[in-house]
């Protein structure tokens, strides 16, 4: 009789499975031309020639073109090997959610498909995970063994601290980076004064941002007056759950911060993706590695 697979085994099936359903859809929506996940912008400068209709300004060679012979751009070449690093939030606010579907369970998710997919694609891929601290780093490399000892490690992590900081995790990525990379955020971004180390990054890096949201932080259930924990700050407040002016102050909550990070990643240009724990995110990630390869990695 054949062994049962381990737990460890079991789940890089299930992203096995994940994975194939990405890099199958990405593949037939672009009729054949599909050229990677991890599609960069480009990062090498390959050559100069002159402007054409239709051309980002932001590519123009001004030093060249100073010269006074026309308007030249700059034309790019990717990179042979692309750097990819993981940034994912493991505070205690991404423990909200149903068994098995927390916002964790979906960051974890989404970090061991693109892990296999960079294994697939010969991608140097990188993980920090953090909370107000540094949690889990484990350096860019690639392969197979790699990506397995990289979901191995994530999974059993248990997160030693409880608070949220954005800021202070960009930084510690920042520090880390040596060249140029493909940065994924990911965290449900319930923190506030970030936005210059956003800014930073996603002028140094190619970003893009994955928001995770539950649907029970949207509507909280009109229960009466019940005892709420803070899982980050670990207080627990009696209150009228029932109350209108509770339950408007949750709804604007809520809404200000799904928006407060959407709006700062269009003014920078980033790419941004909202993820809800209780849909499918393939079709989503299918979507984005679909709008980056159409557009060449620019948000």
């Amino acid at each position: 009789m054949k062994p049962a697979d381990s737990p460890f085994q079991q789940l890089v099936r299930r992203l096995r499975q994940m994975e194939i359903r990405i890099l199958k859809a990405v593949d037939a929506q672009l009729q054949g031309n599909f050229h990677s996940v991890f599609k960069g912008t480009g990062l090498e400068v390959d050559e100069v020639r002159l402007y054409q209709y239709g051309d980002e300004v932001r590519a123009i060679d001004w030093a060249v073109s100073s010269k006074g012979h026309g308007t030249f751009v700059k034309t790019y070449k990717e990179e042979s090997e692309q750097q990819v690093l993981l940034l994912l939030d493991v505070s205690a606010s991404q423990q909200v959610g149903a068994a098995g579907r927390r916002k964790l369970d979906v960051g974890r998710d989404i970090c061991g498909v693109l892990a296999l997919a960079a294994a697939r694609q010969d991608a140097q891929l990188g993980l920090l995970a953090f909370s107000d601290q540094k949690e889990l780093y484990l350096p860019s490399g690639k392969g197979t063994h790699h990506a397995y000892a990289l979901i191995k490690r994530l999974y059993e992590l248990q997160p030693q601290h409880r608070q949220t900081a954005v800021a202070a995790g960009i930084k510690q990525a920042l520090g880390l980076l040596k060249r140029r990379s493909i940065v994924l955020l990911i965290s449900d971004f319930i923190d506030a004064d970030y936005e210059r180390e956003l800014t930073m990054l996603a002028r140094k890096h190619d970003l893009v941002v994955l928001q995770l949201l539950d649907q029970r932080e949207q509507e909280f259930p009109p229960l009466g007056i019940i005892p709420l924990h803070d899982q980050e700050s670990g207080r627990t407040v009696w209150t009228n759950t029932s109350s209108a002016a509770f339950r408007a102050r949750y709804r604007a909550t809520y809404e200000q911060n799904r928006a407060q990070i959407g709006q700062i990643c269009r003014r920078h240009r980033t790419e941004f993706l909202s993820i809800s724990t209780a849909t499918d995110f393939v079709p989503q990630l299918v979507n984005l590695f679909r709008r980056r390869n159409q557009r060449g990695g620019r948000g």
